[in-house]
């Protein structure tokens, strides 16, 4: 459990820790484990109330889940690595702090020094190391439409996080859409909950996959993983489009229905192809995209993966371009919570002077070279913004439409997304642009940029102001 705003921790600049690992997921989780197993003092930062970050999500305490494994894969990784942090916890090798959330680090005289912001009561924090792992993971990356600000539009991994953590479904008739091999999971989760899932709407195809038979079967456990979901859906009813997309949602208080369209090879609405489909609720994700605002602002090399997100340049061993600074995870291009877990250790091994075991590198490499093939079958193609009409909201937090940032791009002269975002305010809102970051992008015909920003989260300014002079 967090600690109480009296308890949070200063820095201690004559006493650091080994590592400092920022987030709990399964990357940081088995780096944190391995590194303490490995003799290092490590001090793990999370912003959750639990160990497990957004894969391993828990039902909250109060809905008496009995069985909360049936709702995960491969929960027996997550558990045995939870139960070996509680025993270094107990053992003084790990200090363990629930809701922090990081929002900078700092280098000072060869040591780092990390802010965070801690608990409810948005307490100031600090936490000082010799060395820091950057396992931040990774969010949702929506392509908008017409109608996804209706009530029932939710994230693909917002509404598994739903199941997992409130044991709630957000409808019961829900369209799955989007991209990726999140969508079979969902629908296979949802429907287990006694959902009704019509279709799964998937704008790539599976045969693109075929091109990558060596990635393929060099993982023959994901290939079962996806018969598994294959079967679900088969056992559940559920029909699957492929090179389909939800082009619009209808309904006044919330969705009533969604219009599908069949999609061409850069995924450009076919016309005449459209059909409505009556849902309650519709989960919509395009994959995800790396979580980076601490590595971007130390200056982390970046690089472009295959599914066109930006994630950090990093060298085999999680070496970040930072001297110091390592990461692992969804941070250095998405691959899931096996390749996540794997890469964590290997950063632990590295960052404690030891040889990484051969059987880890063979085994990051394999699930590396899968996650590889599986980003690049799904890349959102460049012709997807035709189902946008310009009075389609693009920029939720701000309500800027999709013809207003067209008119910057095409009729004021805006050539990049910071243009744009000073011309309508896209991406001055709440989430700072990471919801229409990827869509303002496309229409202005840019790549997205490595995402740059001082904060990686909301920080009370007597924060700032208490900082010495040496951090301002």
């Amino acid at each position: 459990m967090p600690s109480s705003p009296s308890d949070r921790p200063v820095a201690d600049p004559a006493d650091p820790a080994d590592l400092a690992v920022v987030g709990a997921g399964p990357a940081g989780l088995a780096a944190a484990v391995a590194a303490a197993g490995l003799g290092l003092r490590v001090t793990v930062l999370d912003a959750g109330d639990r160990p497990g970050g957004q894969f391993y999500r828990h039902p909250a305490p109060g809905l008496g889940a009995a069985r909360p494994e049936a709702l995960h894969h491969d929960w027996a990784a997550f558990a045995t690595r939870e139960a070996a942090l509680r025993a270094h916890e107990s053992a003084g090798r790990i200090t363990y702090l629930a809701g922090h959330h990081v929002w900078t680090v700092v280098s000072q005289e060869g040591r780092w020094t990390l802010h965070a912001v801690a608990g409810d009561e948005g307490a100031a924090a600090t936490v000082t190391a010799r060395a820091v792992l950057l396992a931040t993971g990774a969010y949702e990356r929506q392509l908008p439409f017409p109608g996804w600000t209706l009530p029932g539009v939710v994230g693909a991994g917002g509404a598994q996080a739903m199941l997992k953590a409130g044991l709630v479904l957000p409808g019961k008739r829900i369209v799955v859409a989007g991209s990726g091999p999140l969508l079979l999971a969902v629908a296979g989760s949802l429907a287990a909950a006694g959902a009704t899932v019509p279709a799964v709407v998937e704008a790539s195809v599976y045969t693109a996959y075929a091109g990558k038979a060596a990635a393929l079967l060099r993982n023959p456990a994901k290939l079962a993983e996806g018969a598994t979901y294959g079967s679900a859906l088969l056992r559940h009813h559920i029909r699957l489009l492929t090179r389909h997309a939800v082009t619009e949602a209808h309904g006044t208080d919330r969705v009533e229905a969604v219009t599908v369209t069949r999609l061409d090879r850069d995924w450009r609405p076919l016309p005449g192809t459209s059909r409505r489909i009556p849902c309650d609720a519709v989960a919509v994700g395009h994959g995800l995209v790396p979580q980076l605002e601490l590595a971007t602002g130390l200056g982390c090399a970046t690089r472009r993966s295959p599914d066109g997100t930006v994630a950090l340049d990093l060298a085999a061993d999680g070496r970040t371009s930072v001297p110091g600074v390592w990461s692992a995870g969804e941070t250095g291009g998405i691959g899931g919570a096996g390749l996540a877990l794997t890469e964590g250790e290997i950063a632990a091994h590295a960052i404690a002077g030891r040889p990484v075991p051969t059987s880890l590198t063979r085994r990051r490499s394999r699930l590396r070279a899968f996650a590889d093939a599986m980003a690049a079958a799904h890349r959102p193609g460049p012709g997807w913004t035709g189902w946008l009409r310009d009075d389609a909201v693009v920029c939720r937090c701000e309500e800027v439409p999709a013809g207003l940032v067209r008119e910057a791009a095409e009729d004021l002269g805006a050539q990049d997304a910071r243009t744009v975002k000073l011309l309508t305010r896209a991406g001055m809102g709440w989430c700072q642009g990471r919801m229409c970051g990827p869509a303002v992008a496309a229409l202005v015909g840019e790549a997205p940029a490595p995402d740059r920003r001082p904060l990686s989260c909301p920080v009370p300014l007597r924060h700032l102001a208490e900082l010495p002079a040496a951090d301002g």
